[in-house]
């Protein structure tokens, strides 16, 4: 069985649909929205850490958004579907599709990761 084939199986068919077919989930409607514990955020299918909770920040958007991804966690790709020109941000162990990045966020980057709550599995780190 190929690697889509078990994720298929693996992710509901909301995740799978964000993850493998650049969908997005309804906003205000994701379970990490209001995640405010201290931990890490991952990769729904492969479990690559690519935000740590230090980052994230409530934009108002309808999604999780964070100003900053782990080094290395997350690749870039230029997306002008629905007429519009969009960097999607993708797991660079993986490719899936997490969400898109903008330059409207807070210092100190200027980033505002706006990602699919599905996509993303959370891992509480108590300090």
């Amino acid at each position: 069985m190929d690697s889509d084939n078990k994720l298929k199986k693996k992710l509901s068919p909301t995740e799978y649909h964000v993850l493998r077919q650049c969908g997005t989930e309804t906003p205000f409607s994701g379970a990490l929205l209001h995640e405010e514990r201290s931990g890490e955020f991952k990769c729904k299918a492969c479990g690559n850490k690519l935000f740590e909770s230090g980052t994230k920040f409530d934009s108002k958007s309808g999604w999780p958004s964070f100003y900053d991804a782990v080094p290395k966690s997350v690749k870039f790709k230029q997306d002008s579907a629905y007429g519009t020109n969009r960097t999607e941000v993708t797991c660079s162990k993986c490719g899936s599709h997490l969400g898109h990045v903008f330059d409207d966020g807070p210092n100190p980057t200027g980033k505002r990761y706006c990602i699919n709550s599905v996509a993303l599995d959370f891992a509480e780190v108590r300090k």
